[in-house]
């Protein structure tokens, strides 16, 4: 199995739409550990952990988040492997 982390920056209206909320539902439902946290900039940030697959599948979501969001830009940087060991809200 093939562990891959995410560090991934997600733009456009993706403040209060339930978006941390929504991603971390997303996140539990598919084994994937890290974090999700609101920017002052408007924009939200998160952490992905896991199979590489799933954290792929994340990224994914993050393109179109829950049902009242419109993102507009999805920045990926590929980090190493820490272990995180849940998924939080920030």
């Amino acid at each position: 199995m093939s562990t891959r982390r995410a560090h991934v920056w997600v733009s456009g209206r993706v403040q209060g739409v339930f978006f941390r909320d929504s991603c971390a539902r997303e996140a539990r439902e598919r084994s994937v550990t890290g974090w999700v946290r609101n920017l002052p900039d408007g924009r939200v940030e998160a952490v992905f952990e896991g199979r590489a697959d799933d954290v792929e599948a994340m990224i994914a979501w993050c393109g179109v988040g829950p049902r009242r969001a419109r993102v507009t830009g999805v920045a990926v940087r590929d980090e190493a492997p820490v272990g995180e060991q849940t998924f939080t809200v920030r």
